[in-house]
């Protein structure tokens, strides 16, 4: 596990990466930046900026050419969610939701006939996607949901609630995970594509949040709602299978989000330090903040390589859960603590809405919920580890 090396060891960022990474910051700064605090304090998900990312390929990253998409790999993936993520996490965890979820799901373990009526909208932003597996008893414990679908050969009835879902509102497709077999058997759950117009198909409660507020949360409800069997996402029993999957792939999303919040509180707290005077020198001359910056840097670097690693695994489709647990939990982890840091480092000013790191010490802590909590990383990993002894 260990010994594994990888055949380059180039840690250059290739010319396309750097030019999506480029592209990303840019768009940010023009269209998200002016936006944060209002959109925050509203809980406002700017639907018409997604429209904007589509335009970019920002959307439909990961999707083929052939169905309208950017195709590109998973560091071009990284690069563009870090740097929205820098200046607002809840547009980069949107962004992330979007493609790693719903129009990968799609991507990955759809039919020709669905890819090519779904990912073109998707890719291009006039859709947007949810993807539904939590629910409200059911959350590290997704075998024991309760959603179920009753085939009686012909069409499919979903009922049941889905929460904590991005999207859950105002998504125009999604990606349901629901029981349709015994309750706790992995193989007795079933994936399917539920259109938002889809009668019996409604929104319910939707979260008022701690961070991430301009990404929006809400409940799925399913009401005896009707869907063909078209509609089935590959057979029937494997769609909690898919699902792992999906998050797999969703772990590196919730890594490059960590890691985007981790350098805006680094980036802002090495600015500030440099700035705030005390006792006649700048605070970055004392040993208790430039320690503070030194642990924030060796961090953020570490996490980009564990990160780099699992996405160079997933591109080359090799196998990659215990490399992207690892990449998970530790940038996610790494992002509280240095927007925590980034807040001591500021002071009574980092507890003011008028410097950005109070936002990112709120933002930060979903990172070590969504995808898995940080404890089931550690069962991933563990499993992981035990089983090669």
């Amino acid at each position: 596990m260990f010994t594994e090396t990888i055949p380059s060891m180039n840690f250059d960022l290739s010319e396309t990466c750097q030019m999506v990474a480029a592209s990303a910051a840019s768009f940010a700064q023009q269209h998200i930046a002016p936006h944060v605090r209002e959109w925050d304090e509203h809980q406002h998900l700017p639907i018409e900026l997604f429209r904007k990312a589509g335009e970019l390929g920002f959307m439909g990253i990961l999707v083929p050419e052939v169905y309208g998409g950017s195709g590109l790999g998973y560091h071009e993936y990284i690069a563009i969610i870090d740097e929205l993520s820098k200046v607002d996490p809840s547009i980069g965890l949107s962004v992330a939701a979007h493609n790693s979820l719903c129009t990968n799901h799609i991507l990955e373990f759809g039919s020709e006939e669905q890819k090519q009526r779904y990912l073109p909208a998707l890719a291009s932003g006039e859709h947007l996607g949810a993807w539904g597996l939590t629910e409200h008893n059911t959350g590290s414990d997704a075998g024991g949901m309760n959603t179920t679908a009753v085939f009686d050969g012909k069409n499919w009835t979903l009922n049941g609630t889905k929460n904590f879902i991005t999207h859950g509102k105002s998504g125009d497709i999604a990606v349901v995970i629901a029981r349709t077999g015994v309750k706790g058997d992995s193989r007795g759950m079933t994936a399917f594509i539920v259109e938002r117009d889809t009668p019996g198909f409604n929104a319910g409660k939707k979260e008022d949040k701690l961070g991430m507020r301009a990404s929006e949360t809400a409940e799925m409800i399913f009401d005896n709602c009707v869907i063909s069997d078209d509609q089935r996402i590959g057979l029937e029993g494997e769609g909690f299978i898919q699902s792992m999957k999906i998050l797999d792939g969703g772990r590196i999303s919730i890594g490059a989000l960590s890691i985007g919040i981790a350098k805006a509180a680094f980036e802002a707290s090495l600015k500030y330090s440099q700035e705030r005077i005390q006792f006649g020198k700048p605070i970055s001359a004392f040993q208790g903040i430039s320690f503070k910056l030194a642990d924030m840097a060796t961090e953020i670097e570490a996490a980009e390589l564990l990160l780099h690693k699992a996405a160079f695994l997933k591109n080359e489709n090799r196998q990659m859960t215990l490399n992207s647990a690892m990449c998970k939990l530790f940038a996610s982890e790494l992002c509280v603590r240095a927007a925590n840091e980034a807040v001591q480092i500021h002071g009574g000013y980092g507890y003011s809405k008028d410097f950005p790191v109070e936002k990112l010490y709120r933002d930060a802590k979903l990172c070590t919920i969504g995808e898995g909590t940080s404890e089931i990383q550690r069962v991933v990993i563990s499993k992981n580890i035990l089983k090669g002894l």
